[in-house]
């Protein structure tokens, strides 16, 4: 951290997301509903999937940690950003927002992993059931956390490597409502391209990657299960639907700013909200609404409650 005794900017001026009054007093409704509606929901999984043995299984302890990781990704931005809202000057600490860099980047290489492993689970329980259970066991599916972990703090650690050390003499307006790489790299004191080059290497390669895997992945799981079922998809379809459509919502945003080479802040500002606050408020109502076993516990639990109160 010795790189941070040779910035003097010691604060960075976050412009937000509107200046109107307005506009402002609608989005901090509008986030705190999704906020609360983002911590009720993803922790309403994490009990449900704990407290129904017969949601003890591979997919729902993926699940599970998906949802604990959704609550992380957006409490390092969505409560700033509300908060944000009230103020008429907006200001991170250089250490606070190198902070929110970190969090952010190892969080999205968990839910990478977390979702390659939610992908790997549907192809072994639809292409080899027999062996799903042997396949999936709790030893793996704990390596796929501990994977998606490691592979955050490698994902964000690489990348902080480059950027600590980098002067910081003058700008320090972030046309934004967070801290990320590329809007960090543009205000230092030195020739950026270098450093751009790197985040599009790995961040960017690391979220085109990811999606095309997965994606390859569902078709791959899409064509054998045509071919086993003589045409029929739908089985395999309802299964994959809220897959695919959390994996879509997750990788637009990451792919246009790492990727897009015409980054336009006032457009991919609003896409990352679908990243820290659209998608994990939807991936439990996505989820409910298309997991019959969910809606089932859901059922069962209350029942259990009625039972309850009438004793």
């Amino acid at each position: 951290m010795d790189g941070l005794n040779h910035s003097v900017v010691s604060e960075f001026v976050l412009l937000g997301l509107s200046s109107s009054w307005e506009t402002k007093v609608f989005l901090m409704l509008t986030f705190c509903l999704l906020y609360v509606g983002i911590i009720l929901g993803n922790l309403f999984i994490v009990f449900l999937v704990i407290a129904d043995s017969h949601l003890h299984s591979p997919m729902y302890f993926l699940l599970a940690n998906l949802s604990l990781n959704d609550i992380g990704v957006t409490s390092t931005t969505v409560p700033k950003m509300i908060s944000d809202l009230l103020r008429e000057y907006k200001v991170i600490s250089f250490q606070s927002c190198m902070a929110q860099i970190c969090f952010i980047h190892i969080m999205g290489g968990v839910e990478m992993v977390l979702l390659m492993a939610m992908a790997f689970d549907r192809y072994i329980a639809i292409c080899k059931p027999l062996h799903y259970l042997s396949i999936m066991s709790p030893k793996r599916c704990i390596l796929f956390v501990g994977l998606g972990w490691v592979t955050g703090v490698i994902h964000a650690l690489s990348q902080f490597a480059f950027i600590i050390d980098l002067p910081f003499c003058g700008p320090n307006e972030i046309d934004s409502f967070y801290c990320d790489f590329p809007r960090i790299i543009k205000l230092a004191c030195t020739d950026a391209a270098k450093f751009g080059f790197v985040v599009a290497a790995n961040s960017g390669f690391m979220s085109m990657g990811t999606f095309f895997l997965l994606i390859l992945s569902y078709v791959f799981i899409l064509v054998t299960v045509w071919k086993r079922s003589s045409g029929d998809l739908s089985k395999a379809l309802a299964t994959l639907s809220a897959h695919i459509t959390v994996v879509v919502l997750f990788f637009t945003p990451c792919i246009f700013l790492y990727i897009w080479p015409f980054p336009t802040s006032s457009i991919d500002k609003y896409l990352f909200i679908a990243d820290f606050a659209v998608t994990p408020a939807l991936n439990p109502v996505i989820y409910t609404l298309r997991n019959k076993e969910i809606r089932i516990a859901i059922k069962r639990l209350r029942k259990l409650g009625r039972l309850v109160r009438i004793s």
